[in-house]
């Protein structure tokens, strides 16, 4: 199946395509894309090219008859389970890491209170005693 087949039944069968769907690229997104992907800038596309979203991909899928289509209209939607099941995983892993973030930021915060303290009392060890004036020796009473 050629990409410019595609493309036709997908503006054919555009009332299956809602914006949440379907996004064409703008000018300048397209120049982004072709300037990462060290695409010619001169060439023959008239048209921006066409983005599916989850749900877009698998209508695509549909749009098309022939029999590698239903393949990769099965094998896109396995791939997007997948995604959604790695994506689940890591906000699993996400939370886990912030709920050791804050316990870790809570000990360090008690050992720096501590360590403040200690530093503190140092200090006050190490500054000389206030002392009396009173004279040293014996003092007779006058």
């Amino acid at each position: 199946m050629e990409t410019r087949r595609l493309n036709e039944q997908v503006r054919r069968n555009r009332e299956r395509f809602p914006e949440d769907f379907l996004i064409e690229l703008t000018s300048a997104e397209f120049e982004n894309l072709m300037s990462q992907n060290a695409t010619s800038s001169w060439g023959g596309r008239r048209k921006h090219p066409l983005a599916f979203t989850e749900h877009g991909a698998i209508m695509a899928a549909s749009v098309l008859n022939a029999s590698r289509a239903v393949e990769m209209s099965v094998y896109v939607a396995r791939a997007f389970v997948r995604l959604r099941e790695t994506a689940a995983g890591n906000r699993e892993l996400k939370d886990k890491l912030e709920a050791l973030e804050r316990e870790v930021h809570q000990k360090l915060t008690t050992h720096d209170q501590a360590i403040v303290g200690t530093f503190k009392a140092i200090r006050e060890l190490m500054a000389p005693p206030q002392g009396s004036n009173r004279p040293i020796g014996f003092v007779t009473g006058k």
